[in-house]
């Protein structure tokens, strides 16, 4: 395909990985940080082209599994009252609550509907002025900016059935939460594409200087990764802690400046649970009070839900990046795509749906 096979192209795939050999002199850490990168690394087997002194390890960077237990149980308990339709994106739909899931409330008789766009959960609302429509909006600050345009277009119309259980989550925060672990040993840093698309880079400008660590800013592709890789190689070998931008030709610096200004004009930053890691101050994106009459959770009364994860699941060990997806007991046992214990067996992003589909195929 125009535009992609390029970044397939299997002979510059081998020189790119022959100079990341060429270049590296001792052993060094890099946390992929996009779930999207992680599985472009599985299903390429790019693992294989490296030498043995690059470690990668997978970064909590997939929107679904890092979606708190309670509020997946939030949206089954509002997909169960009657007169409300609840929509969502297809992802979400098996992802595991504390007792059930989306997929086991629609065969129950929920009226659960899987959509594109939040703009389709929109229509949805016009089109049935007498139910009330939630949209379950997640995601981190590649989405957030879609489902701001909702709401606003929901005031202009001046809905009154349709609403945005939100769960957005922002990435720097995380990434500052798990370089300060005491557990985690990281050297450098594949920043996520999509979300510096909107973003821009100059949080993990902050980031580079105050863990001392190096930062490409790459894509999804097998070249864009491993360009990725050698560039934080060689600031590593050079012992440079900077941030470079790898995947130009979607990424500046500043980002999007239209869509940040409308992620903030709707939401605006709070404290977060992230599923399988705990609360991380300042990582989330709440509804701002201007836009409250859309809020599930104030609407419908949802804040007296509290939820526990599963014991037997490492999904937050995963997601922190101390810990394989092969390490879990029951990775592809009890846990399996099919009767997932976590959010990261079933997610398109997930590290376990990853190993678990690609794995066997290397």
């Amino acid at each position: 395909m125009k535009y992609i096979d390029e970044y397939r192209d299997p002979d510059i795939v081998r020189r790119v990985a022959a100079k990341i050999r060429d270049s590296v002199t001792r052993q060094w850490s890099i946390m992929e940080i996009c779930g999207g990168q992680t599985h472009a690394i599985m299903k390429y087997n790019l693992t294989e082209l490296l030498p043995p002194e690059i470690t990668l390890i997978h970064g909590p960077g997939c929107p679904v599994c890092v979606t708190p237990l309670e509020k997946i149980d939030k949206a089954l308990v509002l997909a169960s009252i009657e007169g409300t339709i609840l929509a969502s994106f297809g992802d979400m739909m098996r992802v595991p609550g504390t007792s059930s899931d989306l997929l086991r409330a629609k065969a129950e008789g929920a009226d659960v509907r899987v959509v594109y766009s939040p703009l389709d959960a929109l229509k949805t609302a016009i089109a049935n002025p007498e139910r009330k429509v939630v949209f379950f909006a997640i995601g981190f600050e590649t989405t957030a900016p879609a489902n701001a345009l909702a709401l606003i277009q929901a005031a202009r119309m001046e809905l009154s059935n349709f609403f945005l259980l939100s769960s957005h989550v922002l990435v720097p925060p995380a990434i500052r939460a798990i370089l300060s672990s005491e557990d985690t040993s990281i050297d450098g840093l594949l920043a996520p594409g999509h979300v510096c698309t909107v973003t821009g880079y100059d949080d993990y400008i902050d980031l580079a200087s105050e863990f001392n660590l190096p930062v490409a800013v790459t894509g999804f592709e097998p070249i864009d990764i491993l360009h990725g890789i050698l560039t934080t190689v060689q600031m590593l070998e050079s012992g440079r802690n900077e941030v470079e931008n790898c995947y130009s030709r979607s990424v500046n610096r500043e980002g999007n400046p239209h869509a940040l200004k409308t992620m903030y004009d709707v939401f605006e930053v709070c404290d977060r649970q992230w599923r399988g890691i705990g609360l991380i101050p300042g990582s989330g994106l709440a509804i701002r009070d201007k836009y409250s009459a859309f809020d599930a959770e104030k609407h419908f009364t949802l804040n007296n839900i509290v939820s526990k994860e599963p014991e037997i699941c490492i999904a937050g060990a995963v997601l922190r990046g101390t810990a394989r997806p092969s390490d879990c007991p029951a990775f592809g046992i009890s846990c399996t795509p099919e009767h997932p214990l976590g959010a990261p067996m079933v997610s398109s992003e997930g590290a376990c749906a990853a190993y678990y589909h690609y794995k066997s195929q290397h």
